[in-house]
């Protein structure tokens, strides 16, 4: 473990997901920066994090198409500086910022916002609600259930057996966030 920076060209491939359907345990409770690639490995992301374990997760669940295979870089102790160092340096190695660093970075970041992929009817429904703060609640609890219903069967087709639990506080905003 150094804070020199590792080009990421020399960094190995790690699968995002193990046999097993797991996340890397290696990257367990670790400070790091890491770079996530699509199936054909072109670079999607690059972030940094005091628990890239958790991290990982999200971004696993926020964007299931886009992370199948990863390079990581490990460091001893929290430091922004070279965090920012690392991660701007992947990036500049890579030619151009990835998608999720640039016009995408709020779909890798943020919690996911049901309320942008409501049905017609949904919509409808929602609107039709006037003073009722309560069904609107429950209308978005609903929302963001059938959206994390979606994530899950997401999930079980690429095998992920690693447990995932929303924040359910989040769902009556239309938000699902990992607990």
């Amino acid at each position: 473990m150094t804070e020199d920076i590792q080009p990421l060209a020399s960094l190995e491939f790690i699968p995002y997901i193990d046999s097993e359907g797991k996340l890397p345990e290696l990257v367990q409770g670790k400070i790091g920066v890491y770079a996530i690639f699509d199936s054909e490995k072109v670079l999607q992301f690059v972030g940094y994090s005091r628990d890239t374990y958790l991290s990982l997760k999200q971004h696993l669940v926020r964007q299931t198409e886009y992370c199948y295979w990863l390079k990581v870089q490990i460091i001893d102790r929290p430091n922004r500086t070279i965090l920012e160092n690392i991660r701007s340096s992947w990036i500049a190695e890579n030619g151009s910022q990835p998608q999720g660093n640039g016009a995408d970075a709020a779909k890798w970041n943020d919690p996911i916002d049901t309320k942008t992929v409501m049905t017609s009817q949904e919509v409808a429904n929602y609107e039709g609600i006037v003073a009722d703060e309560l069904a609107k609640d429950k209308l978005l609890k609903n929302v963001a259930r059938r959206v994390e219903n979606e994530i899950f069967l997401l999930l079980k087709a690429r095998g992920v057996t690693e447990e995932i639990r929303f924040n359910p506080k989040l769902k009556t905003s239309g938000l699902l966030d990992l607990k």
